[in-house]
């Protein structure tokens, strides 16, 4: 008797690989800067909403989210009905593709989007469509020329991980406004809150003014809740109904969603943390330069730094170099970037560290 078997086109998928995880080291400190997450930890208002829900963890969560709704409709001034919560962006993601592809689909994406892009196209028996990029940044006329009649669903991640790069809001328009009716355009907006280019938005006004496009965003990053796994989406009626009709009921704990709706109404937390970033990662992208090494420019919480290909000043020689001195980035190979690393903005110390560390490796 045969084995039981996958559906078809599952064993073709790449499973996600997440950032390193750090091993400890004896007499040196470690720094994760290697998945994007706040070096400033999450609000002390999340921490206290997440302390109290421990006191009723008998009692399944609301079904609804429906607390975490209300709050992020009181700050974005959205209708609460329009939006889903889920076990971080992720989870909504999949939900996406298992409510519109199928066998036969097609969904188009760039060449350096969202790992789980292709992982849920596939998994869902659909085709994943590859954009080329311009500059590590997306090409609108490049998607629009790769969508077919079999096109249900684009990716867009804006700004993009992990090149940090992002589309103005024209561009974003003009892609949707060149997109048939029937497909869905995908604004995944998980680095939106360190933006502060004026001609960037995350997608709102466009998800508010049509029926075929959601925005997606998450509490793992600015907020530091990446432990509680919450993301949510601003979506028209139709998607949204469409989706909660597969989405599991209980799919957000009750302590997430308490320290989730605590943290997005902290104004001042929310306020530093984007400071923070603000200044040490324009200082990391100008001191990096000054060493000789390429940064492509960010918006977003972390810098992709490109290395030589000349052996011993490799992006593996430079992980490897780094790793040893407890400085743990991201290798992205499997983003189609072999010869890049991916910088999260870290602490004071954590990056004054690297930008000596990567001096000693370049320059002895």
């Amino acid at each position: 008797m045969s084995s039981p078997q996958p559906n078809p086109g599952i064993l073709d998928i790449a499973p996600y690989t997440p950032g390193k995880t750090p091993q400890p080291m004896a007499g040196r400190k470690v720094f994760k800067l290697s998945a994007n997450e706040t070096p400033l930890g999450p609000s002390p208002k999340a921490v206290a909403a997440f302390t109290a829900a421990a006191a009723h963890l008998e009692d399944y969560p609301e079904g609804t989210s429906r607390v975490l709704r209300e709050a992020i409709g009181r700050v974005f001034g959205l209708d609460p009905d329009r939006i889903i919560c889920g076990a971080g962006s992720d989870e909504i993601l999949n939900l996406l593709a298992h409510t519109y592809l199928g066998q036969g689909d097609e969904a188009v994406m760039t060449t350096h989007g969202f790992l789980v892009y292709p992982i849920a196209t596939k998994a869902n028996g659909a085709t994943p469509v590859i954009a080329p990029e311009r500059e590590f940044t997306a090409d609108v006329d490049a998607i629009l020329a790769r969508v077919t009649p079999r096109t249900k669903l684009v990716w867009l991640a804006n700004p993009n991980n992990p090149t940090g790069t992002y589309l103005p809001f024209d561009e974003v328009k003009r892609l949707r406004a060149g997109l048939p009716p029937h497909v869905v355009l995908v604004l995944d907006a998980a680095y939106s809150d360190f933006v502060s280019r004026n001609d960037y938005q995350a997608g709102i006004e466009l998800v508010a003014t049509t029926d075929n496009t959601v925005m997606t965003h998450t509490f793992s990053k600015i907020h530091g809740l990446a432990a509680l796994r919450v993301g949510w989406m601003f979506g028209p009626a139709n998607i949204v109904d469409a989706v909660n009709r597969i989405r599991g009921p209980f799919n957000v704990s009750t302590p997430a969603m308490a320290a989730a709706a605590a943290s997005i109404e902290d104004a001042g937390f929310l306020s530093h943390a984007r400071a923070h970033n603000e200044t040490w990662r324009a200082w990391l992208t100008d001191e990096i330069g000054k060493l000789g090494l390429k940064v492509t420019p960010s918006v977003a919480n972390f810098v992709l730094i490109h290395f030589p290909t000349e052996a011993g000043r490799t992006a593996a020689d430079a992980d490897a170099f780094l790793t040893a001195r407890g400085l743990v980035l991201r290798a992205v190979k499997n983003y189609q970037l072999p010869h890049a690393l991916r910088l999260t903005v870290g602490t004071e110390e954590a990056n004054r560290l690297v930008v000596a560390a990567l001096r000693e490796f370049l320059h002895g």
